[in-house]
């Protein structure tokens, strides 16, 4: 399998993991009025075209470890089980955010989950695995929660009615947190146990753990929807135009090569879970840049709104760099 070797090259990893888990949500406005329900069964053939896609390029060429087939059927079981359990938790986190921001808003959901996913994962993944300078990595991290309040404010600024904070929506942003934070240590205590999976292969089970999760979890969701909308019926997915079954393909494709860059880039040693986790949840920041620079969503809002906006991206931007030089100046 294919693992980098220097730093300029996992670092490359990480950005492209940040850019593809900040970008796949586009998909989803290419598909007005398709109910996120529907849209999952896409996106989760999306997840598993693309994890069987690189492992078998990146996957199955290189010098280091099996290859991908030899590895998904070698993997001890605790590395398996592992990866699975990750798979399943990042898809009830990932469904009860979109349920979050329905019901509070993006201007509520996204900052307390993401925010605190960040916290949770960070802090956990560095005490099952420290790596890097403390300073600048927590430093960085701090930055980066900043810098996703401001993009909060900026969002609850621009919406000309503010919606009630429900105590429903705050809860389920919460519990959402908790969970994204949570999936990524068992990952990477996946592959480090021995006969642990190596990343490509993590990221098959991890893939198999949303899939088995969507199956269940996405089913309940479309007879009993937490938003408060009418159940929906899988009829309505048969009657949805082929391009929105198209862009929900891609936007699983999208997100999946994200999680195997990121998976790839943690098995660095020079870098480690817990700088690979938080440069990847830089993705709030992609996507807001999306909605400011390409879907216009800030155009007719207030100056200080926009002036939020230009906070937000300073910070991202520091707490990025910060996070990045962690590994190279390492506390002594």
């Amino acid at each position: 399998m294919y693992q980098p070797e220097t730093y300029a090259i996992t670092l490359f990893f990480m950005v492209v993991s940040m850019l593809c888990w900040g970008s796949w949500a586009n998909t989803v406005k290419l598909c007005p009025t398709y109910r996120f329900q529907l849209f999952y069964w896409d996106y989760i053939v999306g997840l598993l075209v693309g994890v069987l896609a690189w492992g078998f390029t990146l996957g199955s060429t290189g010098e280091m470890g099996q290859r991908f087939l030899a590895d998904v059927v070698g993997a001890g079981k605790i590395g398996a089980i592992d990866s699975i359990f990750g798979g399943i938790i990042f898809n009830v986190a990932n469904l009860l955010l979109v349920a979050a921001i329905e019901i509070a808003g993006l201007a509520v959901a996204f900052p307390v989950a993401i925010g605190l996913a960040l916290i949770v994962g960070a802090v956990s993944s560095y005490i099952l695995s420290p790596a890097g300078n403390p300073v600048l990595l927590f430093g960085g991290i701090a930055l980066i929660v900043a810098a996703i309040v401001c993009d909060a404010l900026a969002y609850r600024m621009r919406e000309k009615e503010h919606r009630a904070t429900s105590r429903r929506g705050l809860i389920i942003s919460l519990i959402s947190g908790v969970l994204m934070g949570s999936f990524y240590p068992l990952v990477s205590h996946a592959m480090s146990v021995p006969h642990g999976p190596g990343p490509y292969a993590t990221s098959f089970y991890f893939v198999v753990g949303a899939v088995m999760c969507a199956l269940v979890f996405n089913s309940l969701l479309m007879r009993q929807p937490l938003d408060g909308k009418p159940p929906v019926s899988i009829a309505a997915y048969f009657q949805a135009p082929f391009r929105w079954h198209v862009w929900g393909i891609v936007g699983g494709g999208i997100w999946c090569t994200g999680t195997v860059f990121n998976f790839v880039a943690s098995r660095a040693h020079i870098v480690g879970p817990v700088v690979s986790y938080s440069i990847g949840q830089g993705a709030t920041m992609i996507s807001a840049a999306w909605g400011v620079f390409v879907w216009q969503e800030f155009a007719g809002a207030p100056h200080r709104s926009k002036k939020l906006l230009a906070l937000m991206f300073v910070l991202f931007l520091a707490g990025l760099c910060a996070i990045a030089f962690a590994p190279i100046f390492r506390a002594h």
